[in-house]
């Protein structure tokens, strides 16, 4: 009789659109493919490893959720210190608990899908002995080493719907609209979700703005008969004058700041510039939630096929990839190496530009 393979799916983080397309993707393909298989879905993230709290997946609990959003097994966040461990409220290392789970259930192999950080903390799990594949998934599309990751244009769907619909009432009231987006570090979202809805700036964190050069657009419109403006902004943009300062000087400002997010701070200083009317709409966990669009149920597939195929060749301690529309995979020690910024000579970005688009620089 063959060995037993024994494997765990965890979700680690913030949940997002494609996690259950995933496992489903992951978990089919190990009963399809593998003999003597069996695999356990840890509840709610790392929290499952560390108290040994799991299901014993049978071959049926992947059917009928490739269309559910969030994850079946549950998620959560865990305290990481960067590049040294991973710690409880009280700052004690929980690695050694997760080993030992690892150990009980005498597992091949983890398929941790997770975002950026999930990458970095599950790397020191490698280093710790666990055999680990992961899988990227976030809305921000801020991982390296892949060209895009489950949930991104999910996400970029919904924000795009967001705008669209704030369009006509921005048309309607003569306003200048500020929408906010999740991207707290990369504008890619907010880029890609700014040009397919027609956003007349785009705010981002790689391009610093001037909200001079913002209010300069709005009067641009107004000349010449167009009496709304849309702001497509990221959540993690800032000003020129603020980019000057070291994050401690930026962070106190933002906890002294009578704006609870940027776009309530950039709405009131185009209001004060321009005259005009000037709204929010924060969509926040919206672009998170609900079904996944079709191409993330599909690369979430193919990950999860791409992820059993490497545990059965015991290919370990990598992350699942798209490059160049190839699935693939690349080493987790480059994957949580760095974060993948939008580079500021991005296409996209120059066709933006090319039509008009402002990025307040």
């Amino acid at each position: 009789m063959k060995k037993m393979t024994r494997v765990a799916l965890v979700t680690s983080g913030g949940d997002c659109q494609g996690l259950n397309a995933a496992i489903r993707g992951t978990g089919k393909a190990l009963y399809n493919l593998i003999e003597n298989v069996e695999v356990f879905g840890m509840y709610d993230g790392y929290r499952g490893l560390i108290d040994c709290d799991y299901k014993f997946m049978q071959a049926d609990d992947f059917s009928g959720i490739l269309t559910e959003g969030g994850t079946i097994l549950g998620t959560s966040r865990q305290k990481y210190i960067p590049g040294k461990d991973i710690v409880d409220d009280d700052g004690n290392s929980v690695i050694p608990q997760m080993l030992d789970t690892y150990n009980r259930l005498n597992l091949d192999c983890l398929v941790v899908m997770g975002g950026n950080g999930t990458q970095k903390s599950a790397k020191l799990l490698a280093d710790a002995g666990m055999n680990v594949i992961t899988l990227p998934k976030t809305i921000d599309n801020d991982i390296y080493g892949t060209d895009t990751t489950f949930g991104f244009q999910s996400a970029i769907n919904i924000a795009t719907n967001v705008i669209d619909y704030i369009h006509s009432t921005a048309s309607s009231h003569s306003r200048i609209f500020v929408v906010e987006l999740m991207g707290r570090d990369a504008g890619w979202l907010t880029l890609n979700a700014g040009i397919a809805s027609g956003a007349d700036v785009i705010l981002i964190p790689e391009i610093p703005y001037d909200i001079e050069k913002v209010a300069e657009v709005v009067e641009a419109r107004r000349k010449k008969g167009r009496t709304f403006t849309i702001v497509a902004c990221a959540e993690g943009a800032v000003s020129k004058n603020d980019k000057l300062l070291d994050e401690e000087e930026r962070r106190k400002i933002k906890e002294s700041s009578m704006y609870p997010t940027v776009s309530y701070r950039i709405a009131a200083e185009l209001e004060k510039l321009t005259g005009q009317t000037t709204r929010v709409t924060v969509p926040g966990h919206y672009q998170r939630g609900g079904p996944p669009c079709p191409y993330d149920r599909v690369l979430a597939t193919q990950f999860g096929e791409k992820a059993a195929e490497m545990i059965i060749n015991k290919e370990y301690n990598r992350m699942v990839a798209i490059r160049n529309g190839e699935i693939c995979s690349i080493p987790l020690d480059d994957a949580a190496s760095r974060t993948k910024f939008l580079p500021v000579d991005h296409p996209l970005i120059q066709v933006a530009r090319s039509i008009g688009t402002s990025f307040g620089d």
